[in-house]
């Protein structure tokens, strides 16, 4: 580490808060593609994607353009005080992508969190009742009301105080390690809607005070979870069943991640409301709850009881519309099922040569290692992923854990990555494996 990168950091101790986490020491100077360059010179592979922000590559000419031409206009008015056709084009380009089930409408925000408690928001006003169910392993934020439906304690809800009301949390099916024990295909989707009715609306909250179930298709902080096929399609009958709103969270598996546009488009079940961001705006913050009509436009919403001054941004709007652009005129889609399927291959290969890889799992481009003591325990290994992760980035590539344990490897490579970039950052991955074996 140089002078330079020593001194920043020391600056930025004396300048912002400890709790903020920065999980690489490099200061980044610039970045195009998948790759990184940082402020002593040194070359990156981006493996990372922001946290799954940049699924078209960091500062991809296409969205630069479109952030230039909009900033040269104007760059705010508050869309609540003066309109602009972006943020309408936007909303209807949307509410035909996203897979709800219906005619659809969408309102605009900053963050995914943001996202989350509109459309908390939004189900509490339709229904008229309280409760949310969530799930274990998920993350929704780190707002008062997201925190609590944020599963994990340590480090985002240790000593923050009282959490929201009218949350319940019940278990994910997270197959590789079933909380019921169960052996799949011998469960008989035990967790769907026999766990519900007799176990979930008889001890934890009763259906009739239940506005909203959300869960994440495949969960992201979780560790790269998806659910099993069948899920869905149980929680779709037991909110229809009980007047209750499905929310689908695809704030990091949505636009390409699973190689669909939203991994709701790999299941049956459609939600009611599907949550999304990160992506979207391609680096900009911007944010969508995009939902079926009726219940967007439930006459117990008050006009002015959505929105917010920053929400849909003229510039971020500009920048999404440039994102969905490129998804077309790249074919980002295929990329991510080519690409997804490189990836899976050589997971694949390395779950058979290290035997501490105890699963893989993912759709499409979203794919996941979970690393483990031992195959026989399966012990989450979160000692051996930390040293590979720095062991990675080390040898030029940057990597993200994720999980409870922090024992799961992620994939969030930008969908559009170059093929031998692609084999060059998997290349230095098998070379971290070995280094930790």
């Amino acid at each position: 580490m140089s002078q330079l990168t020593e001194s920043l950091i020391e600056r930025k101790k004396e300048s912002t808060p400890k709790a903020l986490a920065n999980l690489n020491p490099i200061f980044i100077k610039e970045s195009h593609g998948a790759e990184i360059l940082d402020v002593e010179g040194n070359r990156f592979i981006d493996f990372t994607s922001g946290i799954g922000v940049n699924n078209v590559g960091n500062s991809h000419p296409a969205v630069v353009k479109a952030i230039k031409a909009q900033s040269d206009k104007f760059l705010h008015s508050c869309f609540h005080v003066v309109m602009y056709e972006d943020y309408v084009t936007l909303a209807e380009k949307l509410n035909q992508l996203v897979p709800v089930g219906g005619p659809a409408k969408t309102m605009f925000a900053n963050s995914g969190a943001e996202a989350v408690e509109n459309a908390v928001k939004i189900a509490r006003c339709h229904t008229k009742k309280r409760s949310v169910i969530c799930f274990d392993n998920a993350f929704h934020g780190r707002t008062m009301l997201t925190m609590t439906m944020t599963s994990k304690i340590r480090p985002n809800k240790m000593d923050t105080g009282a959490w929201a009301p009218g949350i319940f949390r019940v278990h994910f099916p997270y197959c590789f390690r079933c909380p019921w024990n169960l052996e799949n295909p011998s469960c008989n989707m035990y967790c769907g809607s026999e766990y519900f009715e007799r176990y979930v609306f008889k001890y934890q909250v009763d259906p009739d005070d239940t506005a909203a179930i959300i869960l994440e298709p495949v969960q992201g902080e979780g560790g790269f979870i998806p659910v099993p096929q069948g899920y869905l399609d149980q929680l779709r009958q037991i909110c229809d069943s009980h007047g209750i709103v499905l929310i689908y969270d695809e704030i990091q598996s949505g636009f390409g991640r699973t190689a669909k546009l939203f991994a709701a488009d790999h299941f049956d079940a459609k939600p009611d409301i599907i949550v999304s961001a990160k992506s979207l705006g391609g680096g900009l913050p911007i944010s969508a709850v995009t939902g079926k009509t009726e219940i967007m436009d439930t006459e117990n919403l008050s006009v002015g009881a959505l929105g917010g001054t920053y929400g849909g941004n003229p510039v971020a709007c500009a920048a999404a519309l440039a994102v969905l652009e490129v998804f077309e005129t790249e074919n980002l889609l295929d990329k991510a099922r080519q690409r997804g399927a490189i990836i899976r291959e050589h997971f694949q290969g390395f779950k058979e040569r290290f035997d501490f890889i105890g699963d893989v799992r993912g759709l499409g481009a979203m794919q996941a290692m979970e690393i483990v003591t031992d195959r026989k325990t399966l012990l989450p290994d979160g000692e051996r992923t930390g040293r590979f992760v720095a062991a990675c980035r080390d040898k030029g590539l940057l990597i993200l854990s994720c999980g409870t344990f922090k024992n799961n490897i992620r994939m969030l490579v930008p969908l559009s990555v170059d093929l031998d970039l692609l084999d060059e950052g998997l290349a230095i991955m098998e070379s971290a494996f070995i280094q930790v074996s």
